[in-house]
């Protein structure tokens, strides 16, 4: 796009060119009672125009010296007309540019000085209407030059706007993003933890179950590099803005955890995107949480898909061997949960049940829609 310097010496030709032919046309009109045009005119034509080009730059000095060459054109009892137009480009820019003082001031010196010339020089249309009309004409130009200020403020600022919405998106994008490395990290990692131990301590004495959970090591580093690709894809262009893990996966999951997991469904209905991550999410961080504390139990996943909500239960048995990572984590796995489930407006509730644990969470679901 081009910018508004570089725009500068066009508006200014166009000017020149306005105010030569319009004034060549006021001279034809008015000959009867204002001086035709001659090379000193034509020089006072040209000073507004070239004012103009050099405006950025030195604001308040070019638009003086523009209605400078106004008065002194004027002045000469050249034609009324075209010698108007850099005056106002001139307002406009000042006014623009937030030089409203200079404006206004500029704006009622000519009021003054064009009433005054009017009837020092006895002009035949001096009188009331000729100073009304003066007045209204300055006014509306000076009107609609802060109308064009007001709407080029109102712009910026909307777009400002949705710069910083854009940014707030992206924060939460980001955030979203960092969540979901978490959630990856912290349940293949866990599992690989868990499955190496137990390879180390069986490679000995049972060397078929180590190479069942050295595939399971394998399988677990092969899903986290998946899912890392996954989430980090948000962060090119054209790439899904979400990451794609849903409850379709949960067998998937399931089958990998190293644990004796049962699940169980009760009916089923179209998910949002948004509550099928967060409840897959929910899901892996408590197999997480049983693969860590409370090795050899039995697992139990419940989904109840009901008419306003998704209930999500899932409950061991308690340990029956010693927790190989029960010194380890970060501490964010129930919180992190707890965070997914109230953005959604939902809850979780986590804690002891019977000799196991339990993690219990509702996610609100959108009324199901009939066609």
């Amino acid at each position: 796009m081009r910018s508004k310097s570089g725009f500068a010496p066009y508006l200014a030709l166009i000017t020149a060119v306005f105010q030569i032919v319009l004034s060549q046309g006021a001279s034809y009109g008015q000959r009867a009672f204002r001086a035709p045009l001659d090379p000193w005119a034509y020089a006072l034509l040209l000073v507004g125009p070239l004012m103009i080009a050099l405006h950025r730059r030195y604001p308040v000095p070019t638009a003086v010296v523009t209605f400078v060459a106004t008065f002194l054109y004027i002045g000469g009892g050249y034609p009324y007309g075209g010698v108007f137009i850099a005056p106002v480009v001139m307002l406009f820019q000042l006014v623009g540019r937030g030089r409203r003082p200079a404006a206004w001031i500029l704006a009622g010196m000519s009021l003054a000085a064009f009433i005054a010339y009017a009837w020092m020089t006895r002009q035949p249309q001096r009188g009331l209407f000729h100073d009304l009309a003066v007045s209204s004409f300055i006014l509306l130009t000076m009107a609609a030059a802060e109308l064009a200020r007001i709407a080029r403020e109102r712009r910026a600022q909307q777009q400002r706007a949705a710069e910083e919405e854009s940014r707030r998106q992206a924060s939460e994008e980001r955030l979203v993003m960092a969540q979901e490395l978490h959630d990856v990290l912290a349940h293949n990692i866990s599992l690989i933890h868990v499955q190496a131990s137990t390879a180390l301590h069986l490679i000995d004495d049972h060397p078929e179950q180590a190479r069942t959970a050295l595939a399971t090591i394998k399988a677990a580093s092969k899903e986290v590099l998946g899912e890392m690709r996954s989430v980090l894809d948000v962060l090119r262009e054209g790439a899904p803005r979400s990451p794609t893990a849903g409850l379709d996966r949960l067998d998937e999951l399931i089958g990998r955890s190293g644990l004796e997991v049962e699940l169980e469904r009760t009916g089923s209905r179209p998910l949002p995107t948004s509550v099928e991550r967060a409840a897959y999410r929910i899901v892996q961080e408590s197999l997480t949480n049983a693969a860590r504390h409370a090795p050899g139990s039995a697992v139990t996943v419940r989904l109840d898909y009901g008419e306003h909500e998704l209930a999500i239960r899932v409950s061991d048995t308690g340990a029956t061997g010693p927790a190989v990572l029960s010194g380890s984590g970060s501490g964010n796995g129930i919180p992190g949960m707890r965070e997914r489930a109230a953005a959604l407006g939902g809850s979780l509730v986590a804690g002891p049940a019977g000799t196991g644990f339990q993690v219990e969470a509702l996610l609100p679901l959108p009324e199901e829609t009939t066609p």
